[in-house]
């Protein structure tokens, strides 16, 4: 059985969450790191925006009254509101059988991993399989389910992308616990007040919680621990709990500075 290393970090700030993430990536590809399963929260709230997503879609002055973050991933996808969550990363090289193949197939057997999760926090959840030809103008991530990606009842309850890069292969996603979805509409940029409420209303129509889905609350912790034992069940590994080395540390906190934090990459789109 193949050993990963699983990472719980504390809750941070994105540029942090993103910049650990990469560093991960950067010493994957020289053999430096293990396959790694990451398990993080964000603290305050931040908003990620996609790889090619325009800054413009951001409302700066709403954002910053909430005192929420803004961050730019290296995956793509829509806008994320990243606060009462678990977020996962998964992070292997491009030859670890599990992510190996085209980007559905890793895409799939990771999700299976996820599937399975939930369906531990006894949520009603299934998968989608179909390619969607649904088009939106939506910015906000969660309105609309990808192929392998988890419903509940049709709604969308896991947003997950994908990175290649040279030196392996990074999965991210968020799985919302508890809240308001729609809040993330207050951050963003719309024609007008009656857009906005459009596209809140439609967020919920769409999207949901495991709160929501279950009628209670499932704490950090237990979610977490959901995660762990279906990503050995479903992937066939062992993981070992690890943390950061300090060439890591060092890359990540090098990142914050002259990326992650930088307006040069956030509003670079």
């Amino acid at each position: 059985m193949t050993t990963w290393r699983l990472l719980i970090t504390p809750p941070a700030r994105g540029a942090w969450n993103m910049a650990v993430d990469e560093a991960i990536l950067h010493h994957i590809g020289r053999s430096d790191s293990p396959p790694t399963l990451r398990l993080y929260a964000w603290t305050p709230a931040c908003l990620s925006l996609g790889y090619a997503q325009p800054f413009a879609d951001v409302d700066v002055r709403r954002l910053q009254a909430q005192y929420w973050e803004v961050v730019r991933r290296v995956t793509g996808g829509r806008a994320i509101l990243h606060t009462d969550e678990l977020t996962y990363s998964v992070i292997a090289p491009n030859d670890e059988p599990r992510v190996a193949g085209t980007v559905l197939e890793s895409y799939n057997r990771l999700a299976q991993a996820l599937l399975l999760a939930v369906k531990t926090l006894n949520v009603p959840v299934e998968m989608k399989e179909e390619k969607t030809s649904e088009k939106s103008n939506n910015p906000v991530c969660f309105e609309v389910p990808s192929t392998y990606e988890i419903t509940v009842n049709g709604k969308k309850l896991i947003g997950s992308a994908q990175a290649r890069k040279k030196e392996g292969v990074l999965q991210h996603g968020s799985l919302p616990l508890t809240g308001d979805l729609a809040r993330i509409c207050g951050a963003l940029v719309f024609e007008d007040e009656s857009a906005r409420d459009i596209a809140s209303r439609r967020l919920l129509e769409r999207a949901t919680t495991v709160e929501a889905a279950l009628g209670r609350r499932v704490g950090w912790g237990v979610a977490a621990q959901a995660c762990v034992g279906a990503f050995e069940a479903r992937l066939g590994i062992h993981l070992e709990e690890g943390r950061l080395s300090e060439s890591e540390s060092n890359k990540a906190d090098e990142l914050v500075r002259e990326k992650y934090d930088h307006p040069s990459w956030t509003e670079r789109v």
